[in-house]
């Protein structure tokens, strides 16, 4: 069974005067341990998808399923519930808390999913380690450069031992050499811990770096190529 299954995806947004199709008949299979990059030119598609994966927005018509469950069958509370423990999410802006240390904005996630208080410590620390920040799990946001910050996201998603990984634009804010060692870090997890992870990119780095790439043209699949 693939992890993630999307049949006959669509969605349409009818906030303006003209309807706009942001995804098209779209059917994807993810199976566990892909690195798979979702690319194409601005309004494609690419956020919109990676949001109805996330179960961060419903699609107008067709099916997510993740791991055999369909997203559709879920009551909104049960949704949120099953993101909180299936699905960790690495945001362009980072999303980090600005009063909250590295360790404790990574520690955030699992008091919500009520992981007991040493065991949230320790594997903050392990995360953090894991992501070269052992020395800034007491610093806060503010104090950290861009690079920083997104490992930290990182790592916050990794906390929560998620199912896969969505990661919209990680590289977006980063410096070339911020850039390379973030996807050097996401390369290590995924190959070391099995981790699935998804993005969505324009960056030429991140596509070398992909083991699969999926090009959406307003909105459908125009291409779907394994690299290697």
């Amino acid at each position: 069974m693939a992890l993630i299954e999307l049949i006959d995806l669509n969605k349409i947004y009818n906030t303006t005067a003209v309807p706009v199709h942001a995804v098209k008949d779209v059917n994807l299979s993810i199976e566990k341990k892909e690195f798979t990059a979702i690319v194409g030119p601005s309004g494609s598609g690419k956020t919109t998808l990676l949001n109805i994966v996330g179960g961060l927005d419903k699609p107008t018509n067709g099916k997510v399923i993740i791991d055999g469950v369909d997203l559709s069958t879920l009551s909104e509370s049960k949704l949120v519930e099953y993101r909180l423990h299936h699905i960790g999410f690495v945001f362009q802006a980072y999303n980090l808390i600005p009063v909250l240390t590295a360790r404790e904005n990574v520690e955030f996630i699992m008091l919500l999913q009520n992981v007991p208080k040493a065991e949230r410590r320790q594997r903050a620390v392990e995360v953090l380690n894991a992501v070269g920040l052992s020395d800034k799990l007491d610093i806060r946001p503010a104090q950290l450069s861009g690079g920083q910050q997104q490992r930290v996201a990182v790592a916050r998603a990794l906390a929560s031992r998620p199912n896969f990984v969505l990661a919209d634009e990680p590289t977006a804010n980063l410096d070339s050499t911020s850039a390379e060692a973030l996807l050097d870090l996401m390369e290590e997890l995924n190959e070391k811990f099995d981790m699935t992870f998804i993005f969505s990119t324009h960056d030429a780095k991140v596509m070398k770096r992909a083991r699969r790439i999926v090009t959406l043209v307003d909105g459908k699949v125009d291409k779907d190529e394994r690299t290697r």
